[in-house]
């Protein structure tokens, strides 16, 4: 699975970092990063949490 960011949604508002810390960063200029594109077994549960989380439904997965 991929981590796949609408960045015309994406507000970097860090609900996804909370979430999944693992995967998505924000820096010192308050811009998204996602740290882990393929979503490695781990770390599943966080990532589809961060998905459903994100207010503005910018975060989506898509199979490889």
């Amino acid at each position: 699975m991929k981590i796949v960011v609408d960045w015309n949604r994406c507000e970097a508002n860090a609900v996804c970092v909370r979430a999944a810390p693992k995967s998505f960063q924000l820096d010192d200029k308050d811009q998204l990063h996602v740290l882990t594109e393929s979503v490695p077994p781990e770390l599943r549960a966080q990532v589809e949490q961060a998905v459903r989380d994100c207010p503005k439904q910018a975060l989506s997965l898509s199979r490889d």
